[in-house]
């Protein structure tokens, strides 16, 4: 058994495949140890329905281009396992993992998806299948992982999002009669993502943030809009889309994991503000397009998600299971993290919020706020285009027999 087979999970970043890409790499560096490179398609679903593709048969060039394609290229899966890991499901698991000689599982993926690895990890050690080790590759635009500094796909994302906003800020400025702007952005119960456009210069920053951390009144709301926009003549108001405000929820989809699909949330104030104060809106929200906009991937996240790929492959070498790779900052400046392991039980559906620390109050973050994102942004990646578009990776998706 010295197969190994790697999962994407959960939403995708702008990054997620650039930690597939370092673990494809360092793995072919170890043949002695690796026989094949398989893929998982559709997440914990392929290994469930017997679903892998044999990715030692793709392309060198399509390989590269991983670095700059967006999404999941393995297909992602919002499926909860079973609380009970003798439910049936499992069996399958574990039949085409010994099928197919797999020694080494990555799962790639948030908090939901850590909880999927958790319970893979519980599976083969109660079952006494010790040469099997299950290791856990973080990411999620919304930063909300437990135990580590940032998640991969932040950085990337929150670049998308401040840049966006600091041009529509110029635009919202052109006119003589302008506009309430409300950009509603992603981030389930943690405003990291809301909160990053704060680090923009008081001339394009948003006047105004609402972040799930704080308690949302929606009169308090009306009466902040309407001060800036009597003194400004326009407004910028920056919303996490998971922000508790009365809309109705009743026919939204519910995913495995009993999350709501959110939206809509910058369309609902944005019609209370015009039936309460009439004054003029404009919805933005940014949507898929924030994960996945890879003209505006850091530098630093790029580098991070090739590192963690490739120490994922080389922790599992040691026999290393049960474990997630998550990063400590040891220095502020110059930047400097230190790539440790945490217990997948401790990462397993936590979430971790804004600290009150970094909040100087409801509407605006502190330096401390500004110091932690800071260094994460920094660095441009150069893409490659043909015709003017970017170039994607295809892969020819050769399945495992």
């Amino acid at each position: 058994m010295k197969n190994m087979v790697y999962i994407q999970s959960g939403g995708p970043t702008s990054v997620i495949n650039t930690s597939l890409y370092g673990a494809i790499k360092e793995a072919q560096k170890h043949k002695d140890q690796i026989d094949h490179i398989y893929g998982s398609q559709h997440g914990i679903e392929g290994l469930i329905d017997d679903d892998l593709i044999d990715l030692g048969l793709e392309d060198p060039e399509q390989i590269e281009l991983l670095l700059q394609t967006p999404g999941s290229i393995l297909g992602t899966t919002r499926r909860k396992l079973p609380k009970d890991i003798h439910d049936p499901v499992y069996n399958k698991i574990i039949e085409n993992i010994q099928k197919h000689e797999i020694k080494y599982v990555f799962i790639n993926g948030g908090n939901d998806s850590m909880d999927t690895c958790y319970k893979i990890s519980q599976l083969v050690a109660e079952k006494g299948l010790d040469d099997i080790v299950v290791i856990g590759v973080p990411k999620t635009i919304d930063n909300d992982l437990a135990c580590t500094d940032h998640s991969l796909g932040f950085a990337s994302a929150a670049k998308f999002v401040i840049n966006a906003i600091d041009a529509m800020a110029k635009d919202a400025q052109c006119f003589k009669v302008g506009k309430i702007h409300v950009f509603e952005i992603m981030g389930r119960n943690a405003g990291w993502l809301t909160a990053a456009p704060d680090i923009l210069p008081e001339d394009t920053r948003p006047d105004l943030f609402y972040i799930p951390e704080n308690k949302f009144d929606v009169e308090q709301f009306l009466r902040d809009v309407k001060e800036v926009y009597d003194r400004k003549g326009y407004a910028l108001v920056a919303i996490s889309e998971g922000l508790d405000i009365p809309r109705d929820m009743s026919n939204v989809r519910v995913d495995g994991f009993g999350h709501a699909q959110l939206g809509g949330a910058a369309t609902t104030l944005c019609g209370i503000i015009e039936s309460r104060l009439d004054l003029p809106t404009r919805a933005v929200e940014f949507s898929l397009v924030q994960r996945a906009f890879p003209a505006y991937i850091s530098q630093v996240d790029r580098e991070e998600a090739l590192q963690t790929g490739t120490l994922a492959v080389q922790s599992a070498l040691k026999g290393v299971t049960g474990k997630m790779i998550i990063f400590k900052r040891i220095s502020q400046n110059p930047y400097k993290i230190e790539y440790q392991l945490a217990d997948l039980s401790l990462v397993a559906n936590a979430e971790s919020v804004i600290p009150s620390s970094m909040m100087h109050d409801v509407h605006r973050m502190d330096e401390s706020f500004r110091d932690y994102i800071r260094p994460l942004l920094q660095g441009e990646v150069s893409l490659k285009y043909e015709d003017g578009i970017a170039k994607m990776a295809v892969f020819k998706r050769i399945r495992v027999k």
